[in-house]
């Protein structure tokens, strides 16, 4: 018999996808745990998981690679035999001066972000028509709408997130015949696992808290919380949307 959710989670070993697999973990549900390389903060979130009932498989990959998002969905439907929700998370931010931004390193983003959100979903299309109270949330970011002199900007990153953005609003229009909801969780300056990489060095993020109008960084269950939300059946007469979770940096 199949679990009740079925749940694919991108760049989930660490932060906001780890997160959020933390809070969804429930008998009944199963994931499949992608990240690109960090098989040890994978296996930690699987055995958080684990340890509240859930399933879990891990997959590593570059979703930058145009196989491997449909390899993790055709993943979730071989080993769970159907497809739920899909949570677009991985990403990476890139705080390169336009006037230094090369080719390559836009595209980069671009591939990671924007890319991978479009095959992914596109990938998912089949399992999640066939699925009941089926849902896709994408991460994107605050760098695609605070654009101040004193907020860090993100040129390349606030690209890719835009589009990121047009294509949720576009698949909620198309999928919404299908019951199917499609949301962005927008995410203001969030605080990091320890060890993690970070694109902006502990002062610089400090000063950047002084911006928010709570006056502090955000927590990733602070997101996590946002996108359970939207992955319940509570949230099913919303979609098309963005739900900033910012202390207020965009108002």
């Amino acid at each position: 018999m199949r679990p009740e959710r079925v749940i694919l989670v991108t760049g989930a070993a660490s932060g906001i996808g780890a997160a959020v697999c933390r809070r969804l973990a429930a008998p009944g549900v199963a994931f499949v745990v992608h990240t690109r390389r960090n098989r040890d903060g994978a296996e930690t979130v699987a055995q958080s998981a684990r340890a509240a009932g859930a399933e879990v498989e891990i997959v590593l990959g570059d979703l930058a690679d145009p196989a491997m998002p449909p390899a993790l969905v055709a993943r979730a439907v071989d080993e769970f035999g159907a497809l739920d929700a899909l949570v677009s998370n991985a990403g990476f931010a890139d705080r390169t001066r336009f006037g230094e931004l090369t080719d390559d390193a836009f595209a980069r983003s671009l591939d990671a972000i924007q890319w991978a959100f479009l095959r992914l979903a596109r990938a998912a299309l089949p399992p999640l028509r066939a699925a009941k109270d089926a849902r896709i949330i994408a991460i994107s970011s605050f760098v695609a709408h605070a654009f101040r002199t004193d907020v860090a900007t993100f040129p390349a990153s606030a690209s890719a997130k835009a589009g990121l953005e047009a294509l949720v609003r576009a698949l909620a229009i198309e999928l919404a015949p299908a019951g199917v909801t499609v949301n962005a969780v927008v995410p203001g300056f969030i605080r990091k696992d320890a060890g993690a990489h970070a694109a902006l060095d502990p002062a610089t993020a400090a000063r950047q808290a002084d911006k928010i109008p709570l006056g502090r960084l955000g927590l990733p269950d602070e997101v996590a919380a946002a996108v359970a939300f939207l992955a319940s059946a509570d949230a099913a007469y919303i979609t098309g949307q963005l739900l900033h979770i910012d202390g207020g940096l965009v108002i």
